[in-house]
């Protein structure tokens, strides 16, 4: 699958990670395809460094994956007793006090919790495997757009571990806890007719045709105004922990907010 982002010069570019920005479009692209762009700390750090990086421009994000597979989940070599050199072991990791491991694991989600900023709407487009670490990252976007040969899979739980890449949360909102913790427990794959169906995914369209349709969303989304799209981002995002009155408020408070701002009263 040819890069959209191929001729434009690259803000970052290491470890597996590629940033190139087009004014208000930026591109986030896994470049390991030989290895199913499989996940290391590495990868997590170039991850959060691109999120740093993001000009104040930027207004839609789209993260994808070069090759066959979107991403295959965690570098195997990481559940070796040798690990990735320069990076701690699964044992490194368990041997470490309470707060050690749990700053340890912060990091790492830092990688997956920038996508969901209030000033950017970000656009995962996901084809084959995205397994693990790779379904969690195509869940840290706001919106997914899959190709017909998707494979959706959590299998954390059947290594012994748990989903605790930011993936959690996400999940049940989208599909609900019976069916997120059904998915999780099992370690099956959702294929693209039920991504779709159950909410994980906006749209799915042939391998050939995923680039063009998330250029598609992408400018659609450009062409609304950027403040009314993140007062409704922020709107839509605060529901689920509102009442129904207090939903009514927020309505109220953000569309004074946007009329001032169009009549030229805002602060």
């Amino acid at each position: 699958m040819a890069s959209p982002d191929q001729d434009l010069a690259a803000v970052l570019d290491k470890d597996g990670v590629r940033l190139t920005v087009d004014d208000a479009l930026a591109t986030v692209t896994l470049t390991n395809p030989d290895r199913r762009n499989a996940q290391s700390p590495a990868l997590w750090r170039a991850l959060a460094e691109a999120g740093r990086l993001l000009p104040g421009s930027v207004r839609v994000v789209v993260l994808r994956g070069e090759g066959k597979s979107f991403s295959a989940g965690l570098d195997r070599q990481m559940f070796t007793p040798e690990g990735i050199p320069g990076e701690p072991t699964f044992v490194d990791l368990a041997r470490r006090d309470d707060a050690g491991l749990d700053a340890t694991i912060a990091g790492f989600q830092e990688a997956f919790t920038w996508w969901r900023r209030s000033d950017i709407v970000s656009i995962a487009a996901v084809q084959g495997h995205a397994i693990g670490a790779g379904f969690q990252l195509a869940l840290a976007c706001d919106l997914r757009v899959v190709a017909d040969d998707v494979q959706f899979a959590m299998r954390e739980t059947g290594l012994g571990i748990v989903p605790d890449l930011t993936g959690t949360h996400p999940l049940v909102g989208l599909v609900g806890y019976a069916r997120a913790l059904e998915i999780c427990v099992t370690g099956r794959f959702v294929q693209a007719e039920e991504s779709v169906a159950s909410g994980l995914a906006s749209v799915a369209v042939p391998v050939g045709e995923l680039d063009g349709a998330v250029r598609d969303l992408a400018a659609a989304i450009l062409a609304a105004p950027r403040d009314a799209v993140v007062e409704t981002k922020a709107l839509l995002r605060g529901a689920v922990e509102r009442t129904y009155d207090e939903q009514r408020a927020a309505e109220r408070q953000a569309q004074a907010r946007r009329l001032r701002d169009l009549a030229g009263l805002g602060e």
